[in-house]
């Protein structure tokens, strides 16, 4: 089995020596980068305490929320056929924390850096059985020196968009001995298969399962309870519910609202921006307030439904989503890409997005299903009218709005099974090496 190569090395050395650097200019990188701190150690004494190498260990990682939701329907399938096993997760943005403390698993913390030293001190103490990385967020040095101490390395909902800079030299040089390490890899559709074969998997090792994240969202919206208070915050009146929303779709949003208001007083607006931090929040109120919206209520001040709830925690939104009648998924006016439209399509709701989605499969698929729409690459005040005319339809018109919201959640029902097929995949490999 083949390693990293020196270059590879170097560089990324010097890359997590300049991560502090980067913290300076970015919170949301500084907090990733100190919550990082001590998590090998963390690791090698949860082994040292608890790792029962008579069991089988499965390791999951995802980057992020959105990977993570793939990795836990696919995490949650294995562990109830084998509730013997043991169960670790790992994952790199503060994004996923929420869904790492809600897991059941034996140990979940970030992943310590892609660094020799580090990765091999963890994996002797670990053992893992199996390591599946989730969507594509496979790591060199953790991927090469698994595969040689016997750890099966798998890819579950695995996808690679077409001008992907790592399908580009010298970035797929660089990391295809990672790729060359995997021992099954599960992708999201056959144009994905065949890239990631351009990448360096095995193409026999290949085959097509599907995107877990649609059972992941179906499993999370039939487990949330109707008497829910989240979901008492969308009674009595329409609402529509923006989440992960970043400050250019943010504009657009309090334009189209403050249009919709003077005409419809009784249409509601639950906004939960991506990173819900009080210099996130703040301005959000101050635009409102020269607007002449209703002021602004804080979930975490909110008693019931208002006007206008903006949210300020994290973790919420999937349930959230059940609040609406209808809703628009934020990064579609800036370069954040587009976040996930499947929440709010799993709950029925018809669902808005801004004119940069082309790098989102599913947005696409509801656009052709006719479950979505997208804006117009207009200014604020175009794009916010654009929204505003949308926005009152979906009021007026009950019957466009349901329909849309059918077709919505027919795009995510016919994605269901790719858990199954994920999770016997990973099975495969871990009874073959047990």
């Amino acid at each position: 089995m083949g390693g990293t190569s020196l270059a590879y090395r170097v560089f990324a050395r010097a890359a997590t020596g300049l991560v502090p650097l980067a913290g300076l200019a970015n919170p949301r990188i500084a907090r990733s980068h100190e919550s990082r701190r001590g998590t090998a150690e963390r690791l090698i004494a949860w082994a040292s305490a608890s790792r029962d190498a008579s069991r089988p260990l499965v390791w999951f990682h995802a980057s992020s929320a959105g990977e993570g939701l793939q990795a836990e329907s696919v995490l949650l399938r294995v562990r109830a056929s084998h509730p013997d096993w043991q169960f670790v997760f790992t994952h790199y943005s503060p994004s996923a924390e929420p869904l790492a403390r809600r897991l059941p698993v034996d140990f979940a913390d970030y992943l310590p850096y892609d660094l020799p030293g580090e990765v091999d001190r963890v994996l002797d103490a670990m053992t893992p059985t199996s390591l599946v990385f989730a969507k594509l967020d496979l790591w060199p040095e953790w991927a090469t020196r698994a595969a040689r101490r016997g750890t099966s390395v798998a890819l579950v909902a695995a996808t690679v968009r077409p001008g992907s800079g790592r399908l580009r030299w010298p970035v797929r040089a660089a990391l295809a001995p990672g790729y060359a390490a995997v021992a099954a890899a599960g992708a999201i559709s056959r144009g994905d298969a065949e890239r990631l074969a351009q990448l360096g998997v095995r193409p026999e090792r290949i085959r097509v399962t599907g995107d877990a994240r649609f059972d992941s969202v179906l499993d999370r919206v039939a487990a949330v309870r109707a008497e829910d208070p989240l979901i008492r915050l969308g009674n009595g009146a329409p609402t529509l519910v923006a989440g992960s929303t970043w400050p250019g779709d943010e504009r657009v949003l309090l334009d189209a609202f403050a249009r919709l208001h003077v005409h419809r007083p009784e249409a509601r607006l639950i906004l939960a921006p991506h990173e819900p931090t009080v210099a996130h929040l703040e301005p959000i109120e101050r635009a409102a307030g020269r607007l002449g919206l209703p002021a602004a209520v804080r979930l975490s001040a909110a008693g019931g439904p208002v006007p206008f709830l903006l949210v300020d925690r994290v973790g919420v939104l999937a349930t959230l989503y059940g609040a609406g009648s209808m809703a628009y998924v934020g990064g579609g006016f800036g370069r954040a890409g587009l976040h996930s439209v499947l929440e709010p399509a799993a709950w029925g709701l018809p669902v808005a997005f801004g004119p940069r989605w082309q790098e989102s499969r599913d947005a696409g698929l509801l656009l052709e299903a006719g479950g979505g729409e997208s804006l117009p690459a207009f200014g604020t005040e175009e794009a916010g009218e654009a929204l505003h005319a949308l926005w009152n339809d979906w009021i007026q018109d009950e019957a466009r709005r349901s329909a849309q919201g059918r077709k919505a959640r027919r795009v995510v029902e016919e994605g269901r099974g790719a858990a199954d097929a994920s999770a016997a995949m990973v099975e495969e490999l871990v009874l073959r090496a047990t």
